[in-house]
């Protein structure tokens, strides 16, 4: 792929750990988390007002990206990454990745809308992400039996960076994420959730676990606060999502028994 002149801006690997952050980290962690319940205007516990609107509870949601949009840094995802790639899968954005909603990005949602029969305004919305997203989930074949079975199951495919929800063997979302490295890999095998900490802080390496839900050892799957580019840099061996994105997860799972399925080659 080419470059284009938006500049990428990208950041280091992940973390582990399982005990509480100091106090300041609590108070700005319960602000934060207030924060990325109410992404881009719209809370998690909400209905859909509309097809076109939606809601980060619907299936294959995210947030509103409009042109000018960035993803800036780790605290502040807008899903122009996501939506980069998506759109390159697709062959429609033949561009480098770069976090950045410039000329060329717009270009590529105008046609992609043209194609889906919405209207091509170049704001992405839920009638554009939702079929965005479901057309772009990679590995369908590759999915284990297990993750269409009854219940719950976050199913991470370490070699696509992807992890989809099934519930009831119907997928309800898919996001991109990254693992862990070669020497600290996240661990194949069929697991079980067994501990969740919305504000959780890894003492051993010093880094907030946002949406923290244990599966195997101290690996979980949670939101980074490291993590710019899910293509780039690995964590310790946790399930490294946007912090959005692990909300969205939480907010669909954490009451719930949840199964995980991690598999795949290393990448």
């Amino acid at each position: 792929m080419t470059p284009t002149a938006d500049p990428p801006r990208q950041h280091g690997t992940g973390e582990t750990g399982r005990r509480r952050g100091p106090v300041w980290y609590r108070i700005v962690a319960t602000v934060v988390m207030a924060l990325a319940t109410t992404v881009g205007g719209m809370a998690l516990a909400q209905p859909a007002a509309t097809a076109a609107a939606g809601s980060l509870g619907d299936r294959f949601s995210r947030e509103v990206v409009r042109p000018g949009d960035a993803d800036v840094s780790p605290y502040a995802i807008e899903h122009v990454y996501e939506l980069q790639y998506r759109l390159h899968r697709l062959g429609l954005f033949k561009a480098t990745p770069t976090g950045y909603y410039g000329s060329v990005t717009k270009a590529a949602v105008v046609r992609f809308q043209k194609r889906i029969g919405v209207p091509a305004t170049g704001v992405v919305r839920y009638g554009t992400w939702r079929p965005l997203i479901m057309r772009t989930v990679r590995g369908r074949s590759a999915v284990p039996s297990v993750c269409k079975s009854g219940g719950r199951h976050a199913c991470y495919d370490r070699s696509r960076h992807q992890v989809n929800l099934y519930h009831d063997g119907r997928l309800l979302n898919s996001w991109l994420v990254r693992g862990g490295s070669s020497s600290t890999p996240t661990r194949t095998g069929n697991f079980r959730v067994y501990y969740r900490d919305i504000d959780h802080y890894s003492v051993r390496y010093d880094a907030p676990m946002p949406y923290s839900q244990f599966f195997s050892g101290g690996q979980a799957l949670h939101g980074s606060r490291l993590m710019m580019n899910p293509f780039v840099g690995h964590s310790h061996g946790c399930v490294n999502f946007w912090t959005e994105d692990a909300a969205q997860l939480w907010r669909l799972t954490s009451t719930r028994r949840l199964y995980v399925h991690v598999y795949g080659a290393w990448s």
